[in-house]
């Protein structure tokens, strides 16, 4: 039972460029497979997975929703993810838990600023996926234009398996190239496309159905070694062999099927559900999950079954009236309410109270959970996103879920001191659900200071706490979030020493700091032979360097980009301690920046702009005004595409002049690409 439970579990998640459709695929995902009795639609604030007040307004999907489905004899369980940059952290730590993932796109607009950062997101966590473009029903909607624009900007192993019949308000059916048949889709309202038919291919596609096909094959054969032998074989294939072998190609990443539709238009859905169920994987076609021992480090894994260990990773914390909600996917194991698991992290037991299988905002009670299941658990006090659960008799650390640097910062104050209490609980729930908001009170100036991925992020979470917590605040202006790095290697000796008449403190290292771009913000190397420092005292001056450049040295802002290495140093048999060693890494660090001067950094955006032709001058100047460099420029049918590097403090307010110069008819999206040294000329203007 337990075997044909996981083979039929699928964990999905949703993830698309803002506008591609995303929140209105899931919406008739959950209306097909019965789980709605009703289409939730976006922009009547009807979505049962944009459930957020915010996300009712706005339109826009802010918080990763999940649910559960059933489609024939497939459980699924779904995570609708946001499409703006902003929110991008919502993605990336659903994707970490993930088995698979559906990539839409739009029929129309194509391969998005925000798709290439999600496609990078999944190929981060080997995360086999599926695309589906959406919105063929628009005018200007081209699949085999968009099927190639994905093949060329994302990933060559793509293979469209279906074809549409008719463009634009034209489309009516597809053609399904595995079977060889057309699907046409009932377009009574009364029936909200619940009901289709499979029949011949017209005569007209035949032709160009026969060419795709043959084509599909080939990919397929290209990548799928037995699937070639029988292409060269055999005169016909038989369509369970075109899937079987779809599936292996899909599971490891070798290919990626290509379906079409109108999901607001209901076309195309059940057949998406079809291929869901058909090629992505189950829990089983997973890799063992990997760790380590919190004590020894050593490399543990953990199949997927119920009879290993328990272990479980949380990935999500969501505010609750009666309770934190944490989100876990559950990788081995099973547990019962009112069990208890370990945190290794925090080397603490947290209760598992209630489980629940989670519809949006509606929940179910669950008695237990088992290998595969995504559920939410309440009872859990300290672990936060991030956090592995296990069980303390076997305990394991699976990978950490890496948060991006914040960009931008406000100060925040409350109008009473009766507020003061209140803002900072709030400010607390917010941050531990949401972990790329961080807070901090400026040592200078006193003021709390709050940071996030952008505008958008701080002014929906600074809402949150006015509307939603009632929080009785003054918000300042956003301002960035800058940053520091060293130009010029450095070498400098430092020794800590003080007695107090009792046992004293002594520390003696001798560091090397470097400029270095390496995985991490500030990388550290421990070059210490012959036991000068013990290994304790080691992580001890690592701590302080990663403490201090976090803290920032010369102007305040945080250190990145730089490699410090320990080279040598000494220790004392009875005066040598942890603070000593950290105190000593700290004030070496802050020696050697000044030594090498600090540069000032700014974040710089990537950033797409989508105009009518006539306005391009105009765009064009007024983004030369503003810092910015243009590194493409195209032509969408009868709109102009600029893509360009800008610096995030000359965006602000942009959204206002892009609509006057435009006449409302101009758009753009940003992500964040890099940091670069602040020009001379503007430096001033920041200190």
């Amino acid at each position: 039972m337990e075997k044909e439970k996981l083979i039929n579990l699928r964990n999905i998640g949703i993830t698309a460029h803002i506008d591609a459709g995303k929140t209105t695929v899931t919406e008739r995902i959950l209306f097909y497979t019965g789980k709605s009795f009703k289409l939730g639609e976006v922009h009547e604030g009807t979505a049962v997975m944009d459930w957020m007040e915010e996300e009712q307004k706005r339109g826009i999907t802010i918080t990763a929703a999940a649910t559960t489905c059933f489609w024939k004899d497939f459980q699924i369980n779904i995570i609708d993810t946001p499409g703006h940059v902003d929110f991008t952290m919502e993605v990336e730590r659903s994707l970490r838990v993930l088995d698979g993932a559906i990539c839409v796109f739009c029929g129309v607009s194509g391969v998005e600023a925000q798709s290439e950062t999600v496609w990078r997101q999944a190929d981060k966590y080997k995360v086999p996926r599926i695309c589906f473009i959406n919105k063929m029903d628009r005018i200007g909607s081209d699949f085999i234009k968009v099927a190639n624009e994905i093949k060329e900007k994302l990933n060559k192993n793509v293979v469209p398996i279906q074809l549409p019949v008719g463009k634009e308000k034209n489309f009516k059916s597809v053609i399904d190239l595995v079977k060889m048949k057309a699907v046409i889709f009932d377009s009574g309202n009364d029936t909200f496309g619940e009901k289709f038919e499979e029949c011949d291919i017209p005569d007209n596609m035949l032709e160009k159905a026969e060419k795709y096909r043959e084509i599909m094959i080939e990919n397929i054969a290209d990548r799928v070694d037995w699937f070639m032998d029988k292409y060269l074989n055999e005169s016909t294939i038989k369509e369970e062999n075109i899937k079987k072998a779809i599936r292996e190609g899909t599971l490891k990443s070798d290919l990626i099927p290509v379906l079409c539709g109108a999901a607001f238009k209901n076309r195309g859905i059940q057949q998406l559900l079809d291929a869901i169920c058909y090629y992505l994987p189950s829990p089983l076609d997973i890799p063992p999950i990997k760790g380590v021992h919190p004590k020894n480090d050593t490399v543990i894994q953990r199949k997927p079954s119920i009879n290993e260990p328990f272990s479980a990773l949380a990935f999500k914390i969501a505010s609750d009236k009666h309770g934190d909600l944490t989100f876990i996917r559950v990788y081995s194991g099973r547990i019962n309410s009112g069990q208890r698991l370990y945190n290794p992290r925090i080397n603490k037991k947290e209760l598992v109270g209630r489980i629940y299988s989670m519809h949006a905002d509606k929940r179910e009670q669950l008695d237990s959970t088992s290998t595969g299941d995504i559920v939410a658990i309440v009872g859990f006090k300290s672990t936060v996103t991030g956090d592995t659960v296990c069980v303390e008799g076997h305990p394991i650390v699976l990978e950490k879920i890496e948060f991006p640097e914040t960009v931008i910062s406000m100060a925040i104050e409350p109008k009473t001191e009766t507020e003061k209490e209140k803002l900072a609980f709030v400010l607390s729930k917010l941050s531990k659900e949401d972990p790329t908001f961080r807070v901090h009170t400026n040592g200078e100036t006193g003021q709390l200071i709050v940071s996030g991925m952008g505008e958008l992020h701080l002014e929906v979470l600074t809402n949150r706490m006015l509307s939603e917590y009632k929080v009785n605040a003054n918000v300042g202006a956003p301002r960035v979030s800058y940053r520091e790095t060293v130009e010029r290697e450095v070498e400098l000796e430092e020794k800590f020493i003080k007695q107090t008449g009792g046992r004293g403190q002594y520390a003696h290292v001798e560091i090397k700091l470097e400029p270095y771009e390496g995985e991490k913000t500030v990388e550290f190397e421990d070059k210490i032979v012959g036991g000068a420092i013990s290994k304790q005292y080691i992580r001890s001056v690592e701590k302080g360097i990663i403490d201090t450049a976090k803290s920032g040295v010369s102007g305040g802002y945080p250190l990145i980009n730089m490699k410090v290495t320990l080279l040598d140093g000494s220790m004392h048999s009875v005066d040598s301690s942890d603070f000593a060693f950290y105190n000593a890494a700290s004030i070496a660090l802050k020696k050697a920046v000044e030594k090498a001067k600090a540069v000032l950094l700014e974040p710089i955006m990537l950033i797409e702009i989508t105009i009518p032709e006539n306005y391009l001058g105009d765009v064009l100047s007024e983004l030369n005004s503003r810092r910015a460099d243009i590194i493409e420029l195209n032509t969408v049918e009868d709109l102009r595409l600029i893509k360009g590097k800008i610096p995030l403090a000359e965006t602000f307010g942009y959204a206002t002049i892009l609509r006057s110069i435009t006449q409302g008819r101009g758009t753009y999206t940003m992500e964040p690409l890099e940091y670069k040294a602040v020009p001379t000329s503007v430096c001033s203007s920041v200190a």
